[in-house]
């Protein structure tokens, strides 16, 4: 597919880079010369300096025969002025970043009147993703499938838990039969297991299931604490704000701690409910003054990555149970997890997923296309959802042990109508259901790649 992409921002490379490697051609736009020179060097993609509102630089980028214009820079209203004047100058699709409250209450109209066929807002995203991973606790990530009916959650292995040193097969009989560990990270190695897999202390796996299988797993390893009732956010932004807004709908009590008194002030109007106050959120002093011991969790969401990563060392120093730290520049999540912080929060990846994920469905939209995608492992292995809807798909209806996959596939969860099916050997993929796929080092866009030459 031909690609536009107007901004070479952290989204914008990041966007670049994934659907680069996709075999997209992709075009950036950007009046930056040196983060020109960052993508032209490290990236096979064409950059174009210039205005991206410019409808001779459009042109020059080829927007008449563009399959997708993509705008990305720091200015909510040039991303939807370059999306409509795209669209007029003959590109088929357009999507726009739009990170503004104001703008977010307004995205169904802003979408029609616009004609905009994606609207990706990543502070909206980033703050729906830590919500959940407050919900629960002791996942280290988690996504969703089928409408949330489906869970992904990510969880370390700790020295309490009873599955150590216990096989897959064992844990499905003796723990439970409702959950796939889909993926397992020991030592920075990603491995698609088999049911003969030993699981050991400090191994990272990725658990599917349905929400209450997932929690109920976690109960029976010993992996689920108390309710979260207290957040401390540090850094006031729109991330804060929108996650703020989340978590009151959950009852749980917020104080965030923001350095700008405008700001603070502004929040206090916004959150009439939460508590906010003016201050360093990486001073122990203010932290232990607003007893930061006592609090259930911590999230910090300043602007800077240094600072958030203090900021929850802090936090989890002083013994606060879960702590979720925003970085946006650093590519080496599981070192950071190796510091002591439980989660790590990228909105560019999330940003990027939840784009490739659309791209990679108009790729094949007459197939098997993606439904939802996400990069787990640190972009080391995927999780795809699929739905089928070819008639003549060569792996319909076929037991699954007739089947050969390619090597790194795992074929996770079947959704059929009501019913959530952890496959064995003798289920069967039929037209209508999802699919959910674990794959390592394979970028899938139809169902059918999953099948291993001569494989049924």
């Amino acid at each position: 597919m031909k690609i536009i992409i107007v901004g070479d921002g952290k989204v914008g490379y990041s966007l670049a880079e994934s659907l680069s490697q996709e075999n997209h051609d992709i075009t950036i736009i950007d009046k930056n010369p040196e983060a020109l020179k960052k993508a032209s060097d490290y990236l096979d993609v064409m950059c174009i300096q210039g205005n991206g509102l410019s409808a001779s630089i459009l042109i020059e980028a080829g927007v008449k025969t563009a399959d997708i214009l993509i705008a990305a820079t720091s200015s909510d209203e040039m991303n939807m002025v370059c999306c409509l004047t795209g669209k007029k100058l003959g590109a088929e699709r357009t999507i726009a970043r739009i990170r503004d409250p104001e703008y977010a209450k307004e995205l169904s109209i802003l979408r029609d009147e616009l004609d905009l066929d994606l609207v990706i807002n990543p502070e909206q995203a980033a703050a729906r993703e830590i919500a959940r991973l407050l919900r629960f606790h002791s996942a280290m990530d988690i996504e969703i499938f089928a409408k949330g009916r489906v869970e992904l959650v990510e969880l370390k292995v700790t020295e309490e838990m009873p599955i150590i040193d216990m096989d897959f097969m064992t844990i499905s009989k003796k723990i439970s039969s409702n959950v796939l560990i889909g993926a397992v990270l020991r030592d920075n190695e990603v491995i698609i297991p088999n049911g003969s897999f030993v699981v050991k202390e400090n191994d990272i796996l990725y658990i599917l299931g349905e929400p209450s299988s997932v929690f109920d797993f976690g109960r029976q390893i010993k992996k689920c604490i108390p309710k979260i009732r207290n957040v401390m956010i540090v850094g006031g932004g729109r991330i804060a704000y929108y996650l703020a807004r989340n978590l009151r709908q959950f009852d749980m009590k917020v104080k965030i701690i923001e350095e700008n008194m405008d700001r603070c002030v502004e929040l206090s109007e916004l959150l009439p409910d939460c508590l906010i106050i003016k201050g360093d959120g990486t001073d122990y002093s203010l932290l232990q003054s607003e007893n930061l011991s006592d609090m259930d969790a911590f999230v910090s969401l300043t602007g800077h990555d240094e600072e958030n990563l203090i900021a929850a060392l802090l936090a989890k120093q002083s013994g606060v149970k879960k702590v979720i730290a925003k970085v946006t520049r650093i590519n080496y999540p599981t070192i950071i997890k190796n510091m002591g912080i439980d989660c790590v929060v990228n909105p560019k990846i999330i940003t990027s997923n939840y784009i490739t994920r659309y791209v990679r469905g108009l790729t094949n939209a007459q197939g098997n296309p993606v439904e939802t995608l996400y990069s787990i492992i640190g972009g080391q292995a995927e999780a795809l959802e699929f739905i089928v809807h070819n008639n003549n798909a060569k792996f319909l209806n076929v037991p699954l042990k007739k089947l050969k996959l390619k090597e790194g596939v795992l074929i996770a969860v079947i959704v059929r109508k009501n019913d959530i099916i952890i496959p064995h050997g003798d289920d069967v993929i039929k037209k209508g259901d999802k699919v959910i796929i674990i794959t390592k080092n394979r970028h899938l866009t139809d169902l059918n790649e999953i099948i291993a030459s001569g494989g049924i």
